[in-house]
């Protein structure tokens, strides 16, 4: 990892942090699941809001209301919106896509949950998913949350990331295993 990622992601993880504590303490999760979803949302969608919240241009006053502003028209709890405005007064807005990661890490791992990285060669249809989503609760005796990627140069098979383990059964990783092998032979 490089060093400015590293430095994001600690910041982001500290800030992460202290918002699932406060909210936890106010037994206020389920609102914050609910505003991290909208910031997802809004990161992922609002190339503005991103120009906003990665600018250098703009001042920590600027960012502070423009913030301010954004977190009342999507009515995002006063935790989160206590925390944007104290991260843009600080600069820190640049680590809120970190921080979402982050807190919905933190929501799952309350909530008995862990995050499969799913990666296909085809959208996998919803019965595909509960499927998978029952297999790898029983294999790990939790609830198991499915983040489905296509990757098309899989040619078929999957590649599944738990936690620190990873199941590759797909043909590309087959045939160049295949491929390996052959090349030791001959």
């Amino acid at each position: 990892m490089s060093e400015p990622a590293s430095i994001s992601s600690g910041i982001a993880a500290r800030y992460a942090t202290a918002i699932f504590e406060l909210a936890k303490e106010s037994k206020d999760l389920k609102a914050l699941e609910a505003d991290v979803s909208a910031l997802e949302t809004v990161l992922a969608e609002n190339k503005e809001f991103s120009a906003l919240i990665f600018s250098p241009v703009y001042s920590r006053e600027e960012q502070g209301s423009a913030v301010s502003a954004i977190a009342e028209k999507m009515k995002l709890s006063s935790t989160v919106a206590n925390a944007l405005s104290l991260m843009a007064s600080k600069r820190r807005l640049f680590v809120l896509p970190q921080l979402a990661s982050a807190l919905r890490g933190l929501i799952a791992a309350e909530n008995g949950e862990i995050t499969a990285e799913v990666t296909a060669a085809k959208a996998l249809t919803k019965t595909q998913a509960d499927k998978l989503a029952k297999t790898l609760k029983a294999t790990i005796g939790k609830d198991i949350k499915i983040n489905a990627t296509v990757d098309e140069s899989l040619i078929g098979g999957l590649v599944v990331k738990v936690g620190s383990k990873m199941i590759d059964t797909s043909i590309r990783s087959k045939l160049s295993s295949l491929q390996n092998s052959m090349k030791e032979v001959g």
